[in-house]
């Protein structure tokens, strides 16, 4: 048995300019091919591959360079422009970018390379953010079918407990949790993870926006709960499990394709506040909000320190909110994107 999303092609009501060329379309191929035309949705996409891309040949950049993330150069000495300058200088002032192989982007003030740090960091800061996004969508998934398709008391513990979590801001929250489990690590018997785990800010952020994607799951399901598609199901001796991720999962589908990149964009944010407040990633190791906390002691003589990872931050949350943009715009009925033949 198959929602009447699928049984039923569904055509959205055409926009301007749509005219024949969306008849006959389903809805998948409609939003691919008005995404298609946002020219500037796709080209944010292909900063954010490019930037994920760099962070995965970190390695490479690593042995181009010479050196890795945690490497410490306090007394090295290299030439730049053919004079011999210390890496970092007596008075704690690291070089700024040289340009070259080693570091390209100057040093940090233990001596650090700031391009192999960026690129690891950014590493660290994508995965968290991934792992977290796809946390909050798989319980947000489970929390919000459970609540919407049985209601009454079982919707009465579910819906208060997430409005306590709404009820405190997420940073703050954050903090709390971080300080308290990242230092401490977890130990619950089965699951034991060592203070300082990246496991655990990625899980704490997914947690915390959990009440954010929920909620509007669970009014979905108590719409489409009614729909002549599940009366159907039903009439046919389909269980509550099988209507639920059989009938209403699928067509969650869209709701949780637009959350996803703006998911991932928020919990990178989150992290890097975590970690440049001491709450998130742990030193030795790196992320941009690490970057960040270390350069901002010395913002004023070596101003790269900051600019750089913050510059990166910006960017990679800037390519997801646009590109998410476009996907709800691709996948809104009433998109004013007008489609034509390349």
């Amino acid at each position: 048995m198959t929602s009447d999303a699928t049984t039923t092609p569904v055509v959205f009501p055409a926009a301007p300019g749509d005219g024949e060329e969306t008849a006959g379309l389903g809805p998948w191929a409609i939003a691919v091919k008005r995404l298609r035309r946002n020219r500037a949705a796709l080209g944010f996409l292909a900063l954010f591959i490019l930037l994920v891309l760099s962070t995965i040949l970190a390695p490479v950049w690593a042995n181009v360079a010479g050196t890795g993330p945690s490497q410490n150069h306090l007394s090295d000495v290299i030439s730049v422009g053919g004079k011999d300058t210390n890496v970092v200088s007596f008075d704690g002032i690291p070089i700024g970018p040289t340009w070259g192989t080693k570091f390209f982007l100057g040093a940090d003030s233990n001596g650090r390379d700031v391009a192999v740090r960026l690129l690891y960091g950014g590493r660290n800061s994508l995965i968290i953010g991934l792992a977290a996004a796809l946390i909050t969508i798989v319980f947000s998934v489970m929390i919000g079918l459970i609540a919407g398709w049985f209601r009454g008391w079982v919707d009465a513990i579910i819906s208060p407990a997430l409005d306590v979590l709404w009820a405190f801001p997420p940073l703050l929250l954050g903090i709390a949790l971080g300080v308290s489990l990242t230092l401490g690590g977890i130990d619950l018997g089965i699951i034991k993870l060592e203070g300082g785990s990246k496991v655990i800010p990625a899980a704490i952020i997914g947690v915390v926006a959990i009440p954010y994607l929920a909620r509007p799951i669970r009014g979905q399901v108590l719409a489409l709960r009614e729909k002549e598609f599940v009366e159907s199901a039903r009439s046919q001796g389909a269980g509550s499990m099988r209507i639920m991720f059989s009938e209403l999962l699928p067509n969650l589908s869209s709701t949780l394709v637009v959350f996803l990149p703006l998911l991932i964009a928020q919990a990178i944010l989150t992290e890097s506040a975590l970690s440049f407040l001491g709450a998130g990633v742990q030193a030795p190791e790196a992320s941009w909000g690490t970057m960040l906390s270390d350069g901002i002691k010395l913002i004023i003589s070596a101003p790269h320190l900051t600019i750089v990872p913050g510059l990166m931050l910006v960017l990679t949350v800037l390519a997801l909110n646009i590109f998410g943009d476009g996907v709800r715009d691709a996948l809104d009925p009433r998109a004013k994107l007008r489609l034509e033949e390349s």
